[in-house]
């Protein structure tokens, strides 16, 4: 009866060891946030994130930072925030703001996304958050999206703050 218990005990410690960061076997690399399955601490300090909401002006400057993080796990399954971070199912969105829409090297679009012709800026993303599918047809992004004005402002200002607005 030992031995079972045995092997389950070691084949959940080798599952466990293969969630890690991809980039932590870098020898002197700095651990990154992990964001699949999760959402990261906040990696701006206190003073940074204070700057990149002011520069968004209202309503992010005022927005709950912990409340986008909260919000953010409902996408972190599909998508990472890091710098170097790996695409997961959606691509990483580290530098988001200002880009071309379907343009992430690496990642392959649907081709609604590679066709619009649009930027991201906050006012793209606050549509594109309350409703994925009706906002552009054809997308693949399974998200149902946020109805509530609040908590896209609130995520949208965590998304601001970890990708490096």
């Amino acid at each position: 009866m030992t031995r079972p218990i045995a092997l389950t005990s070691l084949a959940m410690a080798v599952m466990l060891a293969a969630c890690g960061d991809p980039g932590s076997d870098t020898p002197g690399a700095a651990p990154q946030p992990q964001t699949h399955g999760g959402a990261p601490e906040l990696t701006a300090s206190a003073q940074e994130s204070q700057a990149i909401l002011a520069g968004l002006g209202e309503p992010y400057a005022s927005a709950n930072l912990d409340n986008g993080r909260r919000l953010f796990r409902r996408c972190a399954s599909c998508h990472t925030l890091g710098a170097g971070d790996r695409h997961l199912v959606g691509p990483n969105l580290h530098g988001m703001f200002g880009r071309r829409v379907g343009e992430a090297e690496g990642f392959r679009f649907s081709r609604a996304l590679e066709q619009a012709d649009f930027v991201w800026t906050k006012a793209e993303l606050d549509q594109w958050l309350a409703n994925p599918r009706t906002y552009l047809p054809g997308n693949r992004m399974s998200f149902a999206g946020l109805r509530d004005e609040a908590d896209r402002n609130d995520l949208i200002a965590f998304l601001a703050v970890e990708t490096g607005r």
